[in-house]
């Protein structure tokens, strides 16, 4: 764990913890600011997670600390900062933002440097027939565009991208022609229906990954795969640079699975050459 990145040392911290959706809204809040979270006060904390400052405390408590002021002296331990916050020079916001994305893929190369759990998923995407690959609100464009690529290798994808009565119809459908697995995109603010189908996905059978944006989000009760990739939150609107890179290189570890990838991208290539497809 010595080499690893704060962001990682944190999430170990956290994992395998019974937390409420209190509690994970303030694990994520400290992950995401895993460079300051030794520093932060519990009144600080407190307004970044959005929750009240008992809960903080609380939340230490869960952990297995006396109070707040252990636990910030264990992330001092686990989790250093290289001398003191914010001695960077000033950047506006927009710079700010894209630095807070690069810090993001830091964050997801770090914890990709255990290829196991991606791998895991690659299997279970390439093996299940039908794939079934759902997305809503925010999550819509991550779903359509790894359900675009992925049609590409895998013989039969079936994007979800709307919600509504018949979703829960069209998992059923995907159920009954074959599907063992689903795939799912994740991001803030978690529609409830999102939730909701994960888990009547997971009572009908299928094993469900997940990439959401933490590994405390409300989807994580119900998915029995979920690799985090955080969003950038400086913006009015997030970006979601880490997801959709995660989703390509599960994209890439599902192809693995799939012995005629390679000869599939090579006959749609061909199509696409004798139809004159593409531009360049």
């Amino acid at each position: 764990m010595s080499g690893s990145s704060p962001a990682a040392r944190l999430q170990g911290l956290f994992e395998g913890r019974r937390l409420t959706p209190t509690q994970r809204r303030i694990a994520h809040s400290l992950v995401r600011r895993a460079a300051d979270a030794p520093f932060l006060s519990s009144v600080e904390l407190a307004e970044l997670a959005g929750v009240s400052q008992p809960s903080v405390t609380r939340f230490a408590v869960a952990l297995g600390f006396d109070g707040y002021p252990a636990l910030r002296k264990h992330l001092r331990e686990v989790a250093p900062a290289e001398g003191e916050p914010d001695t960077e020079p000033a950047y506006n916001e927009y710079q700010q933002a894209v630095l807070a994305e690069i810090e993001n893929l830091r964050q997801l190369a770090g914890l990709l440097a255990d290829t196991g759990p991606v791998e895991r998923a690659g299997r279970l995407l390439a093996g299940s027939r039908p794939l079934p690959v759902l997305g809503l609100r925010a999550a819509s464009s991550q779903a359509r565009g790894f359900g675009y690529f992925a049609a590409k290798v895998h013989p039969d994808v079936r994007v979800l991208d709307e919600g509504g009565s018949m979703l829960h119809d069209r998992i059923d459908a995907a159920r009954r022609a074959g599907a063992s697995a689903l795939m799912c995109f994740a991001l803030p603010r978690h529609p409830r229906e999102v939730v909701d189908a994960l888990g009547y996905a997971r009572e009908q059978g299928l094993t469900t990954v997940t990439v959401a944006d933490s590994a405390f989000a409300p989807v994580a009760e119900h998915s029995d795969l979920l690799i985090p990739a955080a969003v950038g939150t400086g913006l009015a609107f997030d970006t979601a640079c880490a997801p959709m890179l995660l989703g390509r290189v599960l994209l890439e570890a599902m192809c693995d699975g799939l012995p005629q990838a390679q000869a599939r991208l090579e006959e749609f290539d061909a199509r696409a050459a004798a139809r004159g497809l593409f531009a360049g």
